[in-house]
This record gives structure tokens, C-alpha cells and sequence, in this order.
């Protein structure tokens, strides 16, 4: 079922197929081998689990949990008390308000929680506490089982300078680099010097692109040094950073690692996530395209040997980068469970929870190396409420208004943690969802991503769907010719989204006025009582079909193929002749003054009233989604007003400057 919209001002006409509604369950790719592994009836494991997390990852632990006939506790602040986890658990607690260092980061609330339910293990999911060794020892003071490795492997993993050391120890290929921590911008020139430019300045305990970034010459380190430190304090508590050389026009492939108690470990084959933005994973796939059996066979080994190297227990995520020639690099271990995890159930048919479950409880695991097959290929999208016009993404808050996941079409798994009416909060990741698909091929599972990005209906904040369709559908990602510099290559201005010739654009506007019209015609009854009345349409250069039925006066559409978003202004003839006599909106002058570009908390004012700027000078600091951002002056000038302080919450399009 598709729900497609032609956009018209003054009157709007939507078409809507209806969708089923909200489904709380687990949505199951439908792949034969899809969690062949179930747990036996005679397996003792936990009666009660609490999730340490939120939206869809603690939705994504419930249902494991439910399915293995544990009971769950889920943990909230204030703010997401109605949120889609808290209903689906058996039993929540609110650990505090909004803010995360109040609630999902404070571990005195969960530890509470944790003794108030009597849970016996708790997931962390992904974030938040996730790697923290502090927590996971805590709880093994109070007898509760953490869902994860051991805080050895934890802490050994979780710095990304003794996790290097590690891996050369354990014969992984390493990126060339300094080891030690970087004390000062000017030593961080020196090191790069040494290294050789370009290099990456990174947080050693980061993750998820937060405190990371490339430097090109002495004058970007310095200043990735003073952000990456300033992100890693705000996002981790641990401003320490390190540098390594940065590889060119690299590709970002990942081995999932399962491992138990008992010195058994395996890898789950590969994930390709090189398309990103800011360090950031938009589309994952799996298997990768790049890589021939004899590469992934030999970074699986590695990956191995690295886990049996730390002693590692659970589900993890050995991260390389790879060059032209496939040779491959450690990046870091993630001792947790990854986003992208469902790619792999897809190839796998394993439930990779379901597994860490087992693991915490002290079981073997069940399967060989030889057992882990690849069956199909399987994308994952991850949709954000995100404006992808903006740096490919700033984030957008709001309310949904209209929500619906194509879970209706086959082969297409949606993992979110919302509903129509959740709200986007800026104090969260603006994740939406991740939209995941299968294939036989890597050919049909993308053809059904392109499909279901379609079907998707969100209104009520700005979402990166046409990037994202923008992405699977480009000749490069079709080809598999991709990198971490793909965006960037694809977009040097910015995603400008799909744009129309003059003349196609002229045939869409006059498609969506007979639209219109018929429209009107028909609440109009002007067509009668006739039973059907049909109204074909066609608009072969962009492949718009339409069929328009009034049969008892309610519109819907039988078919369409093709189709993108387009804004279209349809006026009536009086309208028309009265936007004649309409003022024409005169252009703000950006140049003399400085808006906030997101929703966000004001970090850092380095200016004030009366100093003189030049063009590209910092003049404040945004942080959104524990992002920082760096808003900056676009010419020369003096500052004549500043509206905003460090610690204020601004909107997006708040006035922060003015110039003279």
C-alpha cells in the first residue's frame, strides 16, 4: 500500500491508501533462515530484563525478550512517558527529567530501577551506557547480569589508544598513527606534521562519529583539535584525543563478532557503511560488494583474534577501513550491539539479541564457523527527522502529525521506537527509524528499499527520505562504486534534491491543476449520481500515471508509478487576480545578521558587542544532538548585537547576531 502526495497551495490534494496501523510486534524479514536458532523450552534464562535505553533499540530488546518469554522493564524520563518502549514493556520506571545526564545517563536512577523490579540483567542497547565499564561494574556489585562483555574488554575496547596497542599485539592490520594522548593543539600540529596530512583527529573514548575530525593542514588541526576535545567531553566525559593518518577515499567495512564464556567466537561476516555524513552512517548494506571471500575470510579472522584477545563475551563490532586495493585497517571495537545489527540478521537468520541473551547467562553458543551462512542481501536506510537540505541533515523537531511504515510490503522490516503523535525531542538522537530490506540479490533487496522509501508517510517534522532515495538510486551506489567521501563527491554544494527541466516542470504543474479540478469537479457533484466516472492522466516524462474514480463521491488512486515530492502552487482565476495586488516578501539580508540553522543549546559566544569579525570567524557554537557546530561570519564586519549566551536553548532561525 503507498501513500503518495501532490502538494497545492491555496487548497492541498492528497492521495492516501490506507496502511495498517501501528503494530507493536516484531516486524520478521521474510527470509527462511530468520531466526532458525529458537531458545530450547528447557533453557533456563532470565525472568526479567530491564532495558538501560530508549526508542527503537529498547522496542527492538522487548520483542526478543518477548518472544524468549522474559519479562521487561523500561526505563524513561519525563519527557517520554508515553513513549511506544514504555508501552510495550511490562513494567517502567521513570529514571528523570529530559536531559540525559538526568535520566538515561544517570546510573544511581537506573541502578534504583533496577533493585525496584527485582530485574536480574539489564541491556543497554546502544549509547547512552552502553560501553560505560563504571556501570557495567556497578551492577555486577549488585549480582545483575549486564547484557554485554566484561568491563575488562569494555575498557580495553572503549580507548581507542590501548585498543590499537591491542590490536597490533593480536597481529590486526593498524592504521599508521600516534598512540599516545595529544596534550595541546600545538603538539597535535606536530604529530600531524610527522604523520603526514591528511590526518584524523579523533576522541579515543568516541563513537558514532561524535569527536572526530579530518585535518588538511596545520590550521584545521588546531581548530579540530579545540572541537573534537570540547564534543568527547560533552558526548563521553573523557576530552582525551589521538591522531592517525587519514586514508584517502576510503570505504568503511565492519565484522560482527558473537562470543561466549567459553573461548568460543565467531564473525558474522561483513556490513558495508561507507555512505555516511559527518562521520556518520545514513545507509548500511550487507554483504559488501568490495569484498572478495579471500578478504572477508581474512578481516573475520582478525576480528576474531582481537575478541579472543580481550576475552570477549557477547555480540561486538570489529570496524576497518579499507583502501583501493582492499587492504584493510582496524578502525575501533564496538562492545555493543551496532544500528545496522538487522542487515546481518537478514544474511544470518540469527537474532543477534537472542544471542546476547544467552551469552549473559552463561549457555555456549550453538553454531560453527561453518554455520554462519549468506543468504541474500539485505539495506538498511536509517531515517532521521532531519532537514538533508541543510549539511545533509541538521536536525528538525516536532510532532508527527501523519506516520506510516511500509511494513505491509514483503520482504521490508521497520525498527523504530515511534508512533503518529511522537514527538522529535531535541534532547534525542532525531532517528525516526531504521527501514530495512531484502533481497535474493543485492539487486532485488534495492529495488525493494526504492519501493519502500516510497511507501513511507511522514508529516509533522522535515525527514532525509529524499536523500536517501537520492542515494540508493544513483548510478555510483547502484554500481557499488562507493566511499566515505560519496556524499560529498555527489553533492560539492549540498543535496540540492531531484530537479525538474523547465518543460517537465510546466507538465507537472498542469498535471497537478486537472488533479485539482477534478477534484473540485467531484465535491462539487457536478459529475452526478453516476456510479464511476473516470478521469485518466498522463505524464509520460515523468512517469506519472493517475487514475482519479468518484464513486460515491470518494477519491483514491489505482495506480501509480514514478513519482517524487514537488511543491505545486494552484491558484483559481480570482485568486489569481488578487495575488496580483499581494507585496512582494523582500529577502532578509543574511549577510548582516546570524540565524541558527538548527534546534539547539548555544555552547560557547566567542564574540561581543563592538568586535570586529573577519569573514569565516567563529562567532558562536551550536551543539544539537551532541553535535557541535560552528556558526561562523560570512564577510567582514563589526558585531553590532548578540542575542544569545552559552547555556540558552534556541530554535531554528532563532537570532543569535547582528552585524554592522
Amino acid at each position: 500500500m503507498v501513500t503518495r502526495s501532490i502538494l497545492l497551495s491555496p487548497a492541498r490534494l492528497v492521495f492516501v491508501l490506507k496502511h495498517p496501523p501501528f503494530q507493536s510486534g516484531y516486524c520478521a524479514i521474510h527470509n527462511k533462515t530468520q531466526y532458525s536458532t529458537t531458545p530450547s523450552p528447557t533453557e533456563k534464562t532470565f525472568h526479567k530484563i530491564l532495558i538501560a535505553n530508549r526508542g527503537e533499540i529498547a522496542c527492538r530488546v522487548i520483542r526478543t525478550c518477548k518472544k524468549m518469554g522474559i519479562r521487561t522493564v523500561a526505563v524513561h524520563s519525563d519527557v517520554d512517558s508515553n513513549a511506544v518502549h514504555v508501552k510495550m514493556a511490562d513494567e517502567a520506571v521513570c529514571v528523570g527529567l529530559a536531559p540525559t545526564t538526568q535520566s538515561y545517563l544517570n546510573m544511581d536512577a537506573i541502578l534504583h530501577a533496577v533493585r525496584q523490579t527485582k530485574s536480574q540483567a539489564v541491556h543497554p542497547g546502544y549509547g547512552f551506557l552502553s560501553e560505560n565499564k563504571e556501570f557495567a561494574k556497578r551492577l555486577a556489585k549488585e549480582s545483575v547480569a549486564f547484557i554485554g562483555p566484561d568491563t575488562h574488554a569494555i575498557q580495553a575496547m572503549g580507548d581507542k589508544i590501548e585498543s590499537k596497542l591491542i590490536a597490533k599485539a593480536a597481529k590486526v592490520n593498524t592504521i599508521p598513527g600516534f598512540d599516545g594522548v595529544v596534550k595541546n593543539p600545538e603538539e597535535a600540529v606536530k604529530i600531524a606534521q610527522n604523520i603526514g596530512y591528511p590526518v584524523m583527529i579523533k576522541a579515543s573514548a568516541g563513537g558514532g562519529g561524535k569527536g572526530m575530525r579530518i585535518a588538511w593542514n596545520d590550521a584545521e588541526t588546531r581548530e579540530g583539535f579545540r572541537f573534537s576535545s570540547q564534543e568527547a567531553a560533552s558526548s563521553f566525559g573523557d576530552d582525551r584525543l589521538l591522531i592517525e593518518k587519514y586514508i584517502d577515499n576510503p570505504r568503511h567495512i565492519e565484522i560482527q563478532v558473537l562470543a561466549d564464556k567459553h573461548g568460543n567466537a565467531l564473525w558474522l561476516n561483513e556490513r558495508e557503511c561507507s555512505i555516511q555524513r559527518r562521520n556518520q552512517k545514513v545507509v548500511e548494506e550487507a554483504p559488501s560488494a568490495f569484498l572478495d571471500a579471500v578478504t572477508r575470510r581474512a578481516m573475520g579472522e582478525q576480528a576474531v583474534q582481537l575478541a579472543k584477545a580481550v576475552q570477549y563475551s557477547s555480540a561486538g563490532t570489529v570496524e576497518f577501513l579499507l583502501d583501493s586495493a582492499k587492504n584493510f585497517y582496524f578502525l575501533e571495537m564496538n562492545t555493543r550491539l551496532q544500528v545496522e545489527h538487522p542487515i546481518t540478521e537478514c544474511i544470518t537468520g540469527l537474532d543477534l539479541v537472542e544471542q546476547m541473551i544467552r551469552v549473559a547467562k552463561g549457555y555456549q553458543l550453538q553454531l560453527k564457523q561453518e554455520d554462519i551462512p549468506i543468504n541474500g542481501w539485505a539495506f538498511e536506510s536509517r531515517v532521521y527527522a532531519e532537514d538533508p537540505y541543510k549539511s545533509f541533515g541538521l536536525p528538525s523537531i516536532g510532532r508527527l502529525s501523519q506516520y506510516q511504515e511500509p511494513t505491509s510490503l514483503k520482504n521490508v522490516r521497520v525498527d523504530s521506537g515511534i508512533q503518529e503523535g511522537s514527538d522529535i525531542s531535541i534532547y534525542y538522537d532525531p532517528m525516526i527509524s531504521k527501514l530495512i530490506t531484502y533481497g535474493a540479490t543485492r539487486a532485488e533487496a534495492l529495488a525493494k528499499m526504492e519501493d519502500a522509501l516510497d511507501s513511507y508517510v511522514i508529516r509533522g517534522v522535515t525527514h532525509n527520505i529524499p536523500l536517501l532515495r537520492e542515494i540508493i538510486t544513483h548510478p555510483r551506489f547502484i554500481s557499488g562504486d562507493i566511499s566515505t567521501n560519496f556524499l560529498p563527491e555527489i553533492y560539492p554544494d549540498g543535496f540540492k534534491g531531484h530537479q525538474l527541466p523547465v518543460e517537465q516542470q510546466q507538465e507537472l504543474v498542469a498535471s497537478a491543476a486537472a488533479l485539482y479540478i477534478t477534484a473540485k469537479l467531484c465535491s462539487q457533484k457536478v459529475l452526478g449520481n453516476s456510479r464511476l466516472a473516470s478521469i485518466p492522466i498522463e505524464c509520460s516524462c515523468w512517469e506519472l500515471r493517475a487514475q482519479l474514480e468518484e464513486r460515491w463521491h470518494e477519491m483514491k488512486v489505482n495506480k501509480f508509478g514514478e513519482i517524487y515530492m514537488y511543491k505545486v502552487r494552484i491558484l483559481s482565476k480570482l485568486a489569481a487576480e488578487l495575488n496580483s495586488y499581494m507585496p512582494e516578501k523582500i529577502p532578509e539580508d543574511t549577510s548582516s545578521i546570524l540565524r541558527s540553522p538548527m534546534p539547539g543549546t548555544v555552547v560557547a559566544v566567542t564574540v561581543k558587542p563592538g568586535d570586529k569579525v573577519a569573514q569565516g570567524q567563529e562567532i558562536c557554537v551550536i551543539e544539537a544532538m551532541k553535535m557541535q557546530n560552528s556558526m561562523t561570519a560570512v564577510k567582514q564586519a563589526k558585531v553590532k548585537r548578540v542575542h544569545c549566551k552559552p547555556g540558552e536553548t534556541v530554535g531554528e532561525g532563532d537570532l543569535l547576531v547582528e552585524l554592522e
